[in-house]
Parts: C-alpha cells; sequence; structure tokens
C-alpha cells in the first residue's frame, strides 16, 4: 500500500497522536498493569471456539510460518493466518483498515518499536500480560502498561566473505571499514528503505558522527535497500565486506554451510528490537491471547533463536552453539523515540552523503 503523497513517516505519526517517549520501549504510564495470566484450560477452550488468530508481522516469512505451525501442532483446533510486509506497510495497512473500523488483526508485530507507543497512544492495544513474561523478560523489555513485548531481538553488523577475506585481515571495527584497501568491496543496506538500518543509521551516527558516513561513503560502497539485501551479496561474492545487514541472515547462511562470517564492532552493535501487541478490538481475542503467551514464551522464543537466528530476552531461552551470546556482545543503545524525532533529518542527510 502507498503512503499519501507527501506525507512523510514522521507526519503519519503525529498525524496519529505520537508522543515518544526516550527509552527503548517506554511509553507513559496510561493505567495499572493487568496480573500475569497463565494459559489456563478455560482460555484454550473459548480460543478453540474462534478457531483462528490473525497474524501482522514484519517477521521474515519462513520464521513466522514455522511459529505459526509450531502453534498449530500445539493447538491442532486454531489456525494461524499470517500476513507479512514490511513494517511500515504493516503500519500503514493497521491505520488504513482502523479509521474504516476495520478490526481484522489480532496480533502485531513490527521491526519499529515506535509503532507500538504510537498504537498505544491512540488506545487500540488491549493489555495483556503473559504468565512468562511476567517472570522472565526484563523490564526494559515490556511496557509498563502490559500493552507489549519484545518479541524478537537482533542486531545490524559488519560480516565478510570467508573465500574473500582471510580472518586475520577482516576488519573489526566501523574504523577499519574506512581503510583504503577495502574500497569497491563493501556493500550496505538503506535508512530511507530498511527500518532496520534506518534505527542503525541512528544509533552509528550518535555515536560515531556523520563524520564517519562522510569517510564511508568515499569507499565506493554498493548501495542496496532493505537489510537482507548485504547478507545476499556477500554470500553470492559480489563484495567482500558488509558495513550494516541483519545479524540473523548471516547466521542463517554460515550455518548452512555458506561462506560468510560475522564481526561484532569494537564500537559495539546497533541493536534493534521488534515486540508483539494485541489489539483491543481483535477479532479472535482469545486466541490472540493464547498465540501471544506462545510466541512470547519459552517454545516460541527458543523457536525464534533456533530456526529465526534471533535473539530472545526471556532469561529461560537457550542461545544456539556456536553463536557468540548477546550478554558477550558489546551494543549500542535502541532509541525509537530518537529515531523517530530525527529520522526525516537522518535519511535527508544520509542522501546528501552517499547520493543515493
Amino acid at each position: 500500500m502507498r503512503k499519501h503523497p507527501g506525507l512523510s513517516r514522521r507526519d503519519m505519526l503525529k498525524s496519529s497522536g505520537a508522543v515518544l517517549a526516550g527509552a527503548a520501549l517506554s511509553t507513559r504510564v496510561m493505567a495499572a498493569a493487568p496480573p500475569a495470566e497463565p494459559v489456563t484450560p478455560t482460555l484454550i477452550e473459548a480460543a478453540k471456539k474462534e478457531g483462528q488468530v490473525v497474524y501482522y508481522t514484519s517477521t521474515d516469512l519462513p520464521v513466522a510460518e514455522k511459529l505459526a505451525r509450531a502453534f498449530e501442532a500445539k493447538y491442532p483446533d486454531i489456525t494461524v493466518r499470517v500476513e507479512r510486509t514490511g513494517a511500515e506497510r504493516v503500519f500503514q495497512r493497521v491505520g488504513q483498515e482502523y479509521s474504516s473500523n476495520i478490526h481484522a488483526v489480532d496480533v502485531v508485530n513490527s521491526s519499529d518499536a515506535a509503532h507500538f507507543i504510537v498504537w498505544k497512544r491512540d488506545g487500540i492495544l488491549a493489555p495483556y500480560v503473559p504468565e512468562e513474561v511476567a517472570k522472565y523478560y526484563p523490564e526494559e523489555h515490556r511496557d509498563a502498561d502490559g500493552q507489549f513485548a519484545s518479541f524478537r531481538v537482533w542486531l545490524s553488523i559488519i560480516a565478510y566473505n570467508t573465500n574473500l577475506v582471510k580472518a586475520e585481515e577482516a576488519p573489526q571495527s566501523f574504523a577499519d571499514l574506512l581503510d583504503p584497501k577495502w574500497k569497491g568491496k563493501i556493500v550496505k543496506a538503506h535508512p530511507g528503505y530498511s527500518g532496520t538500518i534506518m534505527t542503525a543509521t541512528y544509533q552509528m551516527q550518535r555515536d560515531l558522527g556523520w563524520s564517519f558516513f562522510e569517510k564511508l561513503a568515499k569507499q565506493n560502497i554498493m548501495q542496496v535497500q532493505s537489510s537482507t539485501d548485504p547478507p545476499k551479496k556477500l554470500d553470492l561474492g559480489e563484495r567482500a565486506v558488509m558495513a550494516d545487514g541483519n545479524e540473523y541472515n548471516i547466521f542463517q547462511m554460515k550455518e548452512a554451510g555458506r561462506p560468510v562470517e560475522p564481526v561484532y564492532a569494537i564500537e559495539g552493535s546497533p541493536i534493534i528490537v521488534g515486540p508483539n501487541g494485541i489489539f483491543k478490538d481483535a477479532p479472535h481475542p482469545n486466541a490472540a491471547r493464547l498465540f501471544q503467551s506462545f510466541a512470547l514464551g519459552r517454545e516460541g522464543q527458543q523457536l525464534n533463536v533456533e530456526i529465526g537466528g534471533l535473539r530472545s530476552v526471556h532469561a529461560q531461552a537457550k542461545e544456539k552453539a556456536g553463536r557468540r551470546p548477546l550478554k558477550d556482545i558489546k551494543t549500542m543503545k535502541d532509541d525509537p523515540a530518537a529515531v523517530e524525532r530525527e529520522g526525516e533529518s537522518i535519511k535527508s542527510h544520509y542522501t546528501r552523503i552517499f547520493r543515493v
């Protein structure tokens, strides 16, 4: 779906009445958080009677589908309809549907945490705290009013093609990418297209300064769109190094035997958070709650880790062997409120520097 002509992303959020707070998942507290709810036979029976849950998500389709199939295997009387598209289109679709009084979606996931602040301010999210979220999620990864929580976490990283670059010669920092030996050998994605790269670009310009990007632009960068594109170019050998892109794609490729290797920059890697929430006017409210409990529970979170190459903040989720644990990685600080506040200027500044 297309945006309204001349209407920027920031305009859309402002028109929704968004007043963004400062921390990663913080919002103004609207009311007391509801008590945590376990999955009960009563909830399961009510969900079975509804028979379906509709899930709008920006998660990679194969991962979202596997989550849906795992839920259906556990609750065979309930089907999950996955509607996958980019985070911006998810946001637009919800806005268009609700403005037309269409209530089709039950549970939503977005890679842009600011969307949940908007939906909460608009009063269209339902408070619901799964028992495992209350027990096992850090406070900063669950909304104070229980309206959403971090479903998935991932990093934007440097990586290299092991057929083209020796391990001892690989870049270990963002500063290393400025070495003349990498000229014409680097690929990166665009913040005007990718929400992940918008978030990463904000964190990097805040911590490294725009001067880093000005120098990087002189390296004859291959500019692509989505955060999934740099890993693909790396895998194909079209470029030796990627300056940004999804860690989870690199995990999936490496574990499939492809010639790629992740690098965690010594300055810190940008971190991205994608929450899940339930809509107040969900057509299948009980199935929505059951699905939310599953997705945010240990079983769903472990599937994210194992199959999706994603990170989890669930205290009982296990890191996959062979991957560096998130706790051992230096990360930059996520701040979706600042991204939204400065998003348009970031895109225009980036476009001027890279001329794309």
